[in-house]
């Protein structure tokens, strides 16, 4: 099959744990368009002919809204993936919840309803609903009636998508806990490092031991999620589906097979009474606030102690004959995962640590949007400075632009700094700068007069930007995206310039020497 006759789908998010699995499952079989805040290649994403990526964040709807024209004037899409979201284990009530959660998840809502997309698959999750409570289980009927902040999202969530029925169906999938051969869920990954460490409180288990949550290896989530693609038919527009196997694990079996894979022979966990848990959780909070490091148990975690989210999937196995494997199980992976972290620590520390990573609005972004709304003020004051009769001597070839040529020039070289900062790229802005110095050596600029020029654009923004109040306190950002960015764009533009220079030298040293006529 060729590329063009493959399906077109829309994955966001794909620069996260599932997004990534998911597009090296799909990319020989699909023609991905990608959303994702982080670049493809930092976040470790496959690169492929199949796959386009735009990074972009969907919160930020005006450039969002750009990316959906681009992909809609290459032809239809016909599913939507929808896979970011923000979560954490704080237990804060972050606006990240909000501005991702609830206003990404509108935004990409309505620009798939204006693509004409015909079907939107939703990632949620089992934690969107109450523990069922003792002997029951958790099934595709369950609510989301979670009281946690991000239950209560994904409940808006799955409510939202709900609202376009008319427009284009959806399947919204509750997922169970994600887990790699690295580990890569972070309450797994603190329990292995506290139970396999020689800390004081590494056998220390909360209550009875008996806190349990479904976990889904990440194999068996994208292979669940290629079901869905490959069958639409077989769940009904608004149809919860689970992707999770059934029952639950419990920490007491978790720590019983990580430690006899560690130590070589099972350890006996210390169970802590409940009644002590929350207080002693709190201790260790409020100390954690004095040092600055903050553990990762917090108090609001107690209440779930010897608690089981026991799910109960069987009306999703026996919809989409899919179910998950055997041997993919927590319990039967546990030796791999420990594997991994004996034999590869650095690579098990990268991994983790990513994962333990807070999601936030990145400060880039920030100053984004300030030169976003300063940016007619930026290039009007841009070009009265090139102007400048104290400047025409140093930047002479600038005097011959007409100043609607100024206008557009300015502008150009102004956004592609504005995506840099965006994403954090700087080759967006020094790939531009070298084209703009080959075109500005062909018209008989001089290398310093870019350079100057450039120069001159960073003074311009710092200028126009501390009259704002809100860039108080962001004067290092603003060199380390700004500053360093155009300077880098001005070495490699000098670098284009000393090659035309040597070229022209060498041009005409070959002119100068005389023809040798021959009889």
């Amino acid at each position: 099959m060729s590329p063009a006759t493959l399906p077109r789908i829309l994955v966001t998010g794909a620069s996260g744990f599932v997004g990534r699995h998911l597009l090296e499952e799909l990319k020989d079989d699909y023609r991905i368009e990608c959303i994702a805040r982080r670049s493809q290649v930092r976040c470790g994403a496959p690169v492929h002919p199949n796959i386009v990526w735009n990074q972009v964040d969907i919160g930020e709807r005006m450039e969002l809204r750009d990316v959906f024209r681009r992909i809609r004037s290459e032809g239809p899409v016909e599913t939507v993936v929808h896979l970011a979201a923000h979560y954490d284990f704080t237990g804060d009530e972050h606006p990240e919840y909000q501005r991702t959660n609830i206003d990404g998840l509108r935004n990409t809502l309505d620009l798939s309803h204006d693509i004409g997309v015909s079907r939107f698959v939703f990632s949620s999750s089992v934690a969107a609903c109450q523990l069922p409570r003792p002997g029951a289980a958790l099934t595709e009927a369950s609510p989301p009636d979670g009281d946690h902040i991000y239950a209560r999202t994904k409940c808006a969530g799955e409510a939202m998508v709900k609202e376009y029925h008319a427009s284009f169906p959806a399947t919204i999938i509750r997922f169970a806990a994600m887990f790699s051969d690295w580990c890569e869920y972070p309450p797994l990954f603190v329990f292995f490092e506290t139970w396999l460490s020689s800390s004081w409180n590494r056998g220390i288990l909360g209550g009875k031991g008996l806190s349990s949550i479904p976990y889904l290896h990440i194999r068996d989530a994208v292979s669940f999620l290629r079901t869905v693609l490959e069958n639409p038919e077989k769940a009904g527009p608004g149809e919860v589906l689970i992707a999770s196997p059934d029952g639950a694990t419990n920490h007491r079996d978790l720590f019983s097979i990580a430690t006899l894979n560690w130590f070589g022979r099972r350890k006996k966990p210390f169970l802590m009474p409940r009644v002590l848990c929350g207080p002693g959780m709190w201790v260790r909070d409020v100390a954690g606030r004095l040092t600055g490091e903050r553990p990762f148990e917090r108090s609001w975690m107690a209440d779930y102690i010897d608690l089981a989210m026991t799910i109960d999937a069987s009306k999703t196995r026996q919809k989409l004959g899919w179910a998950p494997r055997e041997r993919l199980e927590v319990l039967r992976r546990l030796p791999f995962l420990i594997e991994n972290k004996k034999t590869d620590p650095l690579e098990w520390n990268r991994l983790n640590r990513a994962a333990m990573k807070a999601v936030h609005v990145p400060a880039n972004l920030l100053l984004y949007r300030l030169l976003e709304e300063h940016e007619d003020e930026i290039v009007e004051k841009y070009s009265k400075a090139l102007l400048d009769p104290k400047v025409r001597e140093k930047l002479p070839s600038y005097q011959r632009l007409s100043a609607d040529d100024h206008d557009w020039n300015h502008r150009v070289v102004l956004r592609n700094l504005m995506n840099s900062v965006r994403t954090r790229e700087k080759g967006i802005l020094v790939a531009y700068c070298r084209e703009l110095a080959q075109r500005r050596a062909a018209q008989g600029f001089r290398g310093g007069e870019l350079c100057g020029a450039l120069e001159l654009l960073n003074v311009v923004c710092f200028r126009v930007l501390r009259r704002d109040p809100r860039t108080e306190g962001l004067r290092q950002l603003m060199l380390d995206h700004l500053t360093m960015n155009l300077r880098f764009g001005c070495d490699q533009a000098q670098e284009v310039f000393d090659a035309h220079q040597a070229a022209e030298k060498r041009r005409a040293a070959r002119e100068a020497v005389p023809e040798i006529r021959t009889t």
